[in-house]
């Protein structure tokens, strides 16, 4: 019996014992009247101590949380409030039946997560046993990350380090881990200290930084907390490959690399070398080609001939296919090509509507100021010979843009990277020209440079439908800290990475959520007021990461390639020379629960194809909870709105909901491209974005696309026409997937045979005589070579 004053415990689902909360109590029957609507404060209020009384008349020392549900339960009957204790009770059910779903996956979830998240972090996240058994919780996962990555501060103690670097190299003179480490946070710190010792970093030995560690335990253990605070919560979600390999053997924290591919066989065939050590380490790569001499150019050494970038496209291809990044997904890559290069027609037609060509490359064309100009002229431009740089050929742009826009129609593929763009804002220009990015295209990187990404879920930043400003700060600067000190914790795959990495300690911070948020918010995706708040959102967290890392350099120092660089000439001293990027957030915006990066809604429910092959049905929340609150909500509303993922065509759902709800289907692209330029406006490195058009839209529709998005100074584009490819990772709806598309599919058939045919024909009209070693027959390049 709890004694007066005492706090009574409440015995939690997975055992843990925690203090008894009103305010948690208040919260939930505040939810469940809510989601019928009708109802205030007052009422919750007024439920809510009915409750609290019952539980202290049991005069318990702890209770059971299934007895305060039962208690919340029966007080709502009592009270007159049936319709709320009906949705409480369903709400209970779903929750049962959810639990009982992770039960089943093997996953003990201590966070509340969805089950989509849940089967996502049993395939590629949480550690397991040499069995394959789940060893740790979501929580466990968080926390190993924090720790891991906290340890790097001691190495910025005043006592410790010198950011001037003007210090001898100092030894490791401890080699027996100390018990309170694990072996992976030993090697990790022993790694950090060679590099810091070699760049003249450390003031002292190896045994005094673990002395440090364990006298100044309460400043590490402070930023491990405040490092697992932003995760635990789901404010701050750090990309893939840190969740995955922190504190394990692998120890590979980041997502994006980009190798070289010099015209040589050694050359060549080592960036192969290079790209499947980076894959099993779980990054992913991106290769430029456009180095490689074309197919028919001499090569003298042998006195034969050269077979050009696509054929060794093909063996990257295939290296690719046989290793899994991290040994838990598969590998991969994005291909350049400069619209320069003499195989320049060949490569945009290298893809095929069956992804079965070229199946682990994304592929875009590097275009030009110079093509782009002769394009507008309706003029011609040159082609060039890479070995030399002489002109071999000058062919009209606009034949080359039609194929590239018709391809891209028919495929999803060439995206577009306009390359003068990237490098006019690459800040670090003094060390190298950017030729290629990572895989999705929001990284552009020097050859063997990587980054970490992390995003912010900004649906969590609003309340009231206002935007949470403060803790937004709080957040962007708790997560630049986060990735900075994910560069010097990294385990490279290659010197030449971690070299290169830490000259420039270029970091990626990006948004997810961005369409919750402005849902939460009451603003439509597609309007002005939706384009100027993502400039507003965007310049305040990409203004703050730069103060963030501007505070680190004052204790850390900037950056070593810093003195030549943009931030040098404008007086300004930072710790990293790129701090902002948007990632595509894939699967981190399943375990955060929330929208994918900037994209719109891709359907209100859709079946997401993940964990090789698996098919996740989700319905988004805020539709379900909005629909509640209005009292419209039904199942069989729902299993309708399943169907096809839109509710544009549902009668039953009102005008201003429909217009807040709009899909990325119902959406026109010019918003897409806006969306995207608008934030690409206050980003330091690219966006990550697809432009998603429905399936009926035309030619000239991803033309205009492409060009709105030069126009507006985007680094790259890429448009995705739903059904365009046989196998899709996301679909909008269960009758589209499995019906719709199939039937309109065969309906087009005849159609899309006349339009192969007339563009093989314009192909050959038009290339033919251009390019010999083009085969106009075999327009998706798999023909035999």
């Amino acid at each position: 019996m709890s004694e007066e004053g005492e706090v009574m415990k409440v015995i939690k689902r997975d055992g843990r014992i925690v203090d008894f909360s009103e305010d948690k109590i208040f919260q939930a029957i505040m939810k469940a009247m809510n989601s019928i609507g009708g109802y205030g404060e007052e009422d919750a209020q007024r439920v809510t101590r009915k409750v609290v009384e019952k539980i202290k008349e049991s005069r318990v020392e702890r209770i059971t949380v299934e007895k305060i549900q039962d208690i919340v339960e029966e007080t709502l009957m009592l009270e007159g409030y049936i319709n709320v204790a009906k949705s409480y009770i369903l709400y209970r059910e779903e929750r049962r039946k959810i639990r009982q779903a992770k039960k089943v996956i093997g996953v003990q979830d201590d966070l509340k997560l969805t089950v989509n998240a849940i089967k996502v972090l049993e395939a590629r996240y949480l550690l397991k046993d040499e069995n394959g058994n789940v060893i740790e919780t979501p929580r466990q996962m968080f926390e190993r990350t924090a720790r891991y990555l906290a340890l790097v501060d001691i190495f910025y103690e005043d006592d410790i380090y010198d950011k001037e670097g003007k210090q001898k190299e100092r030894k490791i003179d401890v080699e027996e881990k100390p018990e309170f480490l694990s072996i992976w946070e030993f090697n990790m710190l022993k790694r950090a200290f060679t590099y810091f010792s070699k760049e003249g970093y450390m003031k002292v030995d190896f045994s005094y930084v673990l002395d440090s560690l364990k006298s100044k335990w309460d400043k590490i253990e402070r930023v491990k907390n405040k490092f697992a605070e932003v995760m635990l919560h789901r404010k701050y979600v750090p990309n893939s490959p840190t969740l995955m390999n922190a504190n394990t053997k692998l120890g590979q924290l980041s997502a994006c690399f980009v190798l070289p591919v010099p015209d040589s066989i050694e050359g060549i065939f080592n960036a192969v070398k290079y790209a499947a050590m980076i894959h099993k380490s779980g990054g992913g790569t991106g290769f430029s080609f456009s180095r490689l001499r074309p197919k028919g150019d001499i090569v003298a050494s042998t006195m034969g001939v050269a077979s050009g970038p696509l054929s060794f496209m093909r063996v990257f291809d295939v290296a690719t296919d046989v290793i899994k990044q991290g040994g838990k997904r598969r590998g991969a890559n994005m291909g350049v090509l400069s619209v320069h290069h003499p195989d320049i027609l060949e490569f945009i037609t290298s893809k095929d509507s069956e992804n079965k060509v070229l199946s682990n490359f994304n592929i875009s064309v590097a275009v030009t100021d110079e093509f782009m100009d002769a394009l507008l002229r309706d003029d011609y431009y040159p082609l060039r010979n890479p070995r030399n740089g002489e002109e071999v050929k000058r062919i009209k742009a606009r034949q080359v843009w039609d194929l590239i826009i018709t391809q891209a129609w028919k495929t999803g593929d060439p995206g577009v990277i306009f390359i003068d763009e990237v490098n006019r804002k690459h800040p670090v220009k003094h060390l190298g020209e950017i030729e290629s990015t990572n895989p999705c295209g929001e990284q552009p990187l020097l050859p063997y440079e990587s980054c970490n990404l992390g995003s912010i879920n900004l649906s969590l930043f609003v309340e009231n439908g206002k935007i949470k400003w403060d803790d937004l700060r709080d957040t962007v600067h708790t997560a630049v800290h986060f990735m900075d000190n994910v560069i010097d914790a990294n385990n490279y795959p290659l010197p030449q990475v971690a070299e290169m990495t830490r000259r420039s300690r270029k970091i990626g911070l990006g948004v997810m959520g961005w369409a919750e948020m402005l849902i939460k918010l009451g603003i439509p995706y597609d309007s002005e007021e939706a384009v100027e708040l993502a400039e507003k959102v965007m310049k305040f967290i990409n203004e703050e990461s730069h103060r963030a890392s501007m505070k680190l350099a004052e204790k850390r120092g900037v950056f070593p390639a810093w003195e030549g660089s943009e931030w040098w000439k404008k007086g300004m001293k930072i710790r990293n020379a790129t701090t902002t990027t948007i990632a595509p957030t894939g699967t981190i915006s399943i375990i955060a629960g929330t929208s994918s990066s900037i994209e719109p809604l891709f359907a209100i429910a859709f079946i997401r194809r993940v964990l090789d092959g698996q098919e996740l049905l989700e319905v988004n929340p805020l539709f379900e909870e909005i629909m509640k609150r209005e009292g419209l909500y039904s199942e069989e509303l729902m299993h309708k709105v399943a169907e096809t993922g839109s509710v544009q065509h549902i009668d039953d759902v009102p005008e201003n909901i429909k217009r807040l709800f709009r899909t990325a289907h119902d959406i026109d692209p010019v918003w897409h491209v806006r969306m995207q330029a608008a934030f690409q406006k206050y980003v330091d490195n690219a966006v990550s974005k697809t432009v998603n058009l429905r399936h009926d839209a035309s030619i000239s529709d991803v033309e205009d696309t492409y060009i709105l998005a030069w126009k507006l100074k985007c680094k790259g584009i890429t448009i995705y026409r739903d059904g365009s490819k046989n196998v899709q990772v996301i679909y909008k709806g269960t009758k589209t997937t499995k019906q719709e598309i199939k039937e309109e599919k065969k309906k087009e058939s005849s159609a899309n045979a006349l339009i192969d045919l007339t563009f093989n024909v314009k192909v050959e009209e038009k290339y033919l005589k251009v390019d010999s070693t083009f085969d106009p027959a075999c327009p998706t390049g798999k023909c035999d070579q």
